[in-house]
């Protein structure tokens, strides 16, 4: 674990806002040079603190209207038929995530669709012939908030 001080939690809070922003434009945000704000990035990064930085597509404007988490029991439980159905599931598209949870269920996955229709497809024709599905269950996204997480 790194111990981290003010300017490091600022620069994490900041790249949580905004992870396109350039060591420059980080640093005069908060009060810094580009060299040091680009060593302190570098670091953070050595340290695996900060990892890939991606984009957050709009899934509505895309055409994906519908949002559904699915909790799924594997019928047949094993070290094989948990990696078999991670591997199938990983490959579905429409599958944005694949948690392996404790809990009720195994995993835990959340599938878009472009509506309640296509949803239905995509959960007979591919999630329940995967490997190893037996108990399914659905909830759908109403609306979400995005919480900044424990820096912010």
């Amino acid at each position: 674990m790194i111990d981290l001080d003010a300017t490091d939690r600022a620069i994490l809070r900041a790249l949580q806002q905004d992870a396109t922003l350039a060591a420059s434009a980080l640093g005069r945000r908060i009060g810094l040079s580009q060299p040091a704000a680009w060593r302190r990035i570098k670091r953070l990064t050595e340290a695996g603190v900060l990892g890939a930085r991606s984009l957050d597509l709009d899934l509505e404007a895309l055409g994906f209207g519908v949002t559904v988490f699915l909790g799924v029991k594997l019928a047949l439980k094993g070290r094989v038929s948990l990696q078999d159905f991670e591997r199938a599931v990983s490959a579905i598209p429409e599958v944005q995530t694949v948690e392996h949870v404790l809990g009720l269920y195994d995993f835990r996955l959340r599938v878009v669709a472009r509506d309640l229709p296509d949803f239905e497809r995509v959960l007979r024709r591919r999630i329940m012939t995967l490997p190893g599905v037996g108990q399914v269950e659905a909830n759908v996204l109403l609306s979400e908030e995005r919480r900044p997480g424990p820096l912010g």
